[in-house]
């Protein structure tokens, strides 16, 4: 069976992880908000943009999970 070189990567840096951090996902998530916080003013702050409260508001979305094409509610 053919073998993805990028897919094998991934999983041997995440064993690698693991390892280091004992299989403890709190040990690396504590490691990993440190590193964060020590990068300061480096790191990108984004922005949350307010969910509208109602569908009204949020007018058409394209591609959105459920949404059905132009085309089709016209034939419908």
């Amino acid at each position: 069976m053919w073998e993805d070189p990028i897919v094998a990567e991934v999983h041997r840096i995440r064993e690698q992880l693991a390892a280091q951090y004992n299989y403890d996902i709190d040990a690396f998530f504590a490691d990993l908000m440190k590193r964060q916080e020590a990068l300061g003013d480096r790191l990108v702050r984004v922005k949350v943009r307010a969910e509208p409260t109602t569908d009204a508001e949020a007018g058409p979305r394209s591609g959105a999970a459920g949404s059905v094409p132009s085309e089709a509610t016209a034939a419908v």
